[in-house]
């Protein structure tokens, strides 16, 4: 463990906190488990890296977990800039490059295709390599977002849980920041230096349907600070009774 990685740093230990009930609701993680966290390169699932390793610091439950990029060789982002930080910061990683693309030019590429196919390519190398678990860095802005886009975009409720049992218990998905802020994430991130390292993104990313929800969001939460929180409970508060019947 490098020098540096013993700091206790503030915003980490407030996030490690978080993280830590989280994972407790909702039993994320048991004993000898075995973790592969999926890192873009953004801010958050690095981040995420390192309140793992402070919550594997401070549980007595054990477990192992290490890092997986998958590279979809685009030219706004090179992998070798995480290499060197996980090396520079003593986590464990893959990086795994996928030819999904071949045929196909960046600009034409929407953000849910992104999206299937990185986690197709994680699906993949969890099976391969024995991970029967896979982290996702997504905090509960993110989750909130999902929320309001599946009831916006495809006529449906649902979010991104933050346990998801997959394949008949063959994967498990895991979001140990589903209680974290995304403001916290970015103090947290700028506190380890990590905020300007960019990743690969969808060419349509600043101007996808998320990004006006999050704007959406934003306003509302100027006039009803609690908003967020209240979205995302209302998952767990579902007043049957007034949901509509499906016509025979």
């Amino acid at each position: 463990m490098k020098a540096e990685e013993k700091i206790e740093h503030k915003q980490l230990m407030k996030v490690s906190r978080k993280a830590g009930r989280a994972i407790m609701d909702y039993q994320m993680i048991q004993e000898g488990d075995k973790i592969c966290v999926a890192v873009s390169g953004g801010k958050d699932s690095l981040s995420l890296m390192h309140v793992l390793r402070h919550r594997l610091r401070m549980s007595p439950v054990k477990f192992e977990f290490a890092a997986v990029h998958i590279d979809f060789e685009f030219s706004d982002f090179k992998p070798q800039i995480l290499i060197d930080y996980f090396k520079a910061h003593g986590f464990s990683y893959y990086v795994r490059t996928v030819d999904f693309i071949k045929g196909e030019k960046y600009e034409d590429i929407d953000c849910f295709w992104w999206s299937r196919n990185r986690r197709k390519a994680l699906f993949q190398f969890a099976e391969k390599e024995g991970f029967k678990k896979i982290a996702f860095g997504h905090h509960i802005d993110d989750i909130v977002e999902t929320i309001i886009l599946n009831q916006f975009y495809r006529g449906e409720i649902g979010a991104m849980k933050p346990k998801q049992v997959l394949f008949e218990g063959g994967i498990t998905l895991i979001r140990p920041l589903a209680y974290v802020r995304e403001q916290a994430m970015v103090e947290l991130a700028k506190e380890l230096k990590i905020d300007s390292m960019g990743q690969s993104k969808c060419a349509f990313d600043d101007t996808s349907h998320r990004m006006k929800i999050k704007n959406m969001l934003r306003a509302f939460e100027k006039d009803n600070p609690a908003i967020i929180k209240n979205i995302f409970n209302s998952l767990q508060n579902i007043k049957s009774e007034y949901l509509l019947d499906i016509p025979e």
